[in-house]
């Protein structure tokens, strides 16, 4: 199997992230892998889709370390490589790290991603949901039932009138973006100060103001959804938990939040098998999704992070059943002569 995976920049790329830790567990796997920025793709007059990539000299890895060592250092192999011949093309480049920066390059995964579906490469997740997931917005398209009370909006009035009818207590933040940037909580003794605040999210475009979920204290857990299932290889769900530190509100790991083992009940079920149509729908091959208490914070589905963390929590590797679907998919499209299109095949 030919795998490609598209990220934001190769030499930007770390150990534990999870294209990482994919790409090792599928040349283990004896697969061929490439990893290109998504600045070097190209179309070549020939109507084919190529790319600068990078992959690794040897076949087998024991740490993601000696793996990225490789296929960042000099030992890497470089060449140009024709995306048509790949298998699959994994799109793993994150829009919100270069929609200031580099905004072109925002979308280019999805728009050489739908070129590479014309000749049968399985594109994932499929570029046409991810161009429907451009923005936060994506998420009020799922039922009301497991989302927040959400007002998307630039005027002040309208955010100072939601603060009030949610007693004070709201979340800020912007509609564009990840990572926890920008996101502000407040409180009744904040709202004098809520202009500042305002002016601070709007900056980049339009805010959000979300209702406060009071089970936030506890932090947030993230479970991993694969073919539009929640991920569970050995017995083991792919989730965890992260709760926060301090006085930050925010639980991202890169904020501050510390990683705990996540249980994964009932409530957490109920919302994967309430989101699982629409992301199914849309082609969404690998998703993560963001619960506190009994509602979503947030759906993440471009380069969805954390398989690590899940392994670091369970102690099973969810990089090997993810590389398992793929290998699977690869066999359907022979099987049917690549007749099947790229959003039924994302999730099947």
């Amino acid at each position: 199997m030919k795998i490609g995976f598209v990220v934001n920049d190769v030499m930007t790329e770390q150990t534990g992230y999870t294209t990482t830790r994919l790409g090792m567990a599928a040349v283990n796997a004896g697969h061929e892998v490439w990893v290109t920025g998504v600045g070097d793709l190209a179309y070549d007059p020939d109507d084919r889709v190529r790319a600068r990539a990078r992959g690794v000299p040897k076949s087998k890895y024991k740490t993601s370390e000696g793996y990225l060592r490789d296929l960042q250092g000099k030992a890497g192999n470089v060449d140009r490589v024709t995306v048509d011949d790949l298998d699959v093309l994994l799109l793993r480049n994150d829009p919100a790290t270069d929609a200031v920066s580099r905004p072109w390059a925002s979308s280019a995964g999805i728009l050489f991603g739908r070129i590479a579906m014309r000749h049968g490469v399985i594109v994932l997740n499929d570029p046409n949901g991810l161009s429907k997931a451009m923005s936060k917005m994506y998420f009020q398209t799922f039922p009301e039932e497991v989302r927040p009370r959400t007002l998307i909006t630039r005027d002040r009035d309208e955010i100072k009138q939601f603060a009030t009818e949610e007693g004070g207590t709201i979340v800020l933040k912007p509609l564009q973006g990840s990572g926890g940037q920008s996101v502000f909580l407040v409180r009744q003794e904040d709202v004098p100060n809520l202009n500042q605040m305002i002016d601070a999210v709007s900056r980049d475009g339009y805010v959000i103001a979300q209702e406060y979920l009071p089970a936030a204290e506890e932090g947030d857990m993230r479970l991993f959804l694969l073919n539009g299932q929640p991920l569970r290889y050995k017995g083991k769900y792919a989730a965890f938990r992260r709760v926060r530190t301090g006085g930050d509100m925010r639980s991202n790991v890169h904020a501050g939040g510390k990683l705990r083992r996540a249980e994964v009940d009932s409530v957490a079920l109920r919302i994967a098998e309430i989101v699982r149509p629409k992301l199914v729908q849309d082609g969404m091959f690998l998703v993560g999704l963001d619960i506190v208490g009994d509602k979503l914070m947030e759906i993440n589905v471009f380069s969805p992070g954390g398989l690590g963390s899940a392994q670091k929590q369970e102690g099973v590797n969810f990089c090997v059943p993810v590389i398992q679907a793929l290998q699977r998919k690869v066999q359907y499209m022979e099987f049917y002569r690549r007749n099947f299109d790229n959003e039924e095949m994302a999730t099947l």
